[in-house]
């Protein structure tokens, strides 16, 4: 059991999400990335403008590149911006891209999560009801990559999950990416909360344990290898291995308050980092 409110000092729990809370199977990053460019060809091809599966898929290659450079100093640009960044390459800057074709790139550029979708940790629903029923506030805290939020946001809601979260933030739609301590006091002013009251759980040392524990936050780290995508990691030149290269961890004291290997021992632990308190 959770200590009495009088006593408890954690009010919020903010997830990062991917590796986390959605996890993906073999091959799945390589076949997302595969529906996009074609979905995205298609659309361009339907609107008149002949563009070949490779060339797409070259282009959103190099497109990843510049975004890399944004990404590295924790910034991010919307996913509309991203479609721009994309067609302006594909055409070499000469096609002028017209307002009413926005809508069905866009459509095109988010619609692969669907297509090809993670799945949730086995664990996470009944963590989060757990969570809901300690009458904790619960918040999402994702850098996204080439699939947005607005993405997300729906694979989520098909999954039923979105009622559990008091709070979802996602870096391309404020444009600050973990582990920028500002992404991290938006979502604790956001809560009503201070950040101190908050406890971070994530995957990733840099991103989710430092940045956390940088803005004051406790940070649970979550060090398991199920759900991840083996195929994607092995390859150096996926967006799944480019991300994770992202800033340095040199210089980095990476301790965090708790960690775990499986969502159903967090309620625990969380207990455990109260009792401290």
């Amino acid at each position: 059991m959770f200590m009495d409110k009088s006593a408890r000092d954690i009010r919020a729990v903010t997830f990062d999400l991917w590796q986390t809370l959605l996890f993906e199977s073999d091959g799945a990053s390589a076949r997302r990335a595969d529906v996009r460019c074609r979905s995205l060809a298609q659309a361009l091809n339907n609107l008149g403008v002949q563009v070949s599966l490779e060339e797409m898929s070259a282009v959103v290659n190099k497109t990843v590149s510049s975004l890399m450079t944004i990404w590295d100093a924790n910034r991010d640009i919307g996913y509309i911006d991203q479609v721009r960044l994309i067609i302006k390459k594909v055409s070499k800057d000469s096609l002028n891209l017209k307002q009413e074709w926005i809508d069905k790139l866009v459509s095109a550029y988010t619609s692969s999560i669907l297509e090809v979708p993670p799945y949730l940790n086995p664990e996470g629903r009944r963590v989060l009801e757990g969570l809901k029923k300690h009458h904790k506030l619960i918040g999402l805290i994702c850098n996204t990559g080439l699939t947005p939020g607005i993405g997300l946001r729906k694979f989520l809601a098909n999954e039923s999950v979105t009622e559990y979260f008091d709070l979802m933030i996602f870096s391309e739609e404020i444009g600050i990416r973990k582990p920028d301590r500002r992404i991290f006091h938006l979502a604790a002013r956001r809560l009503g909360v201070q950040p101190c009251e908050i406890v971070h759980v994530g995957d990733n040392l840099k991103t989710d344990v430092w940045g956390a524990k940088t803005a004051g936050l406790k940070a649970i780290h979550f060090s398991s290898q199920e759900g991840r995508d083996k195929i994607a990691e092995s390859d150096p030149s996926s967006l799944v291995s480019l991300s994770r290269k992202l800033g340095s961890l040199e210089g980095c004291k990476i301790v965090p308050d708790k960690e775990i290997s499986s969502l159903a021992m967090l309620i625990r632990a969380i207990e455990q980092l109260e009792t401290q308190s």
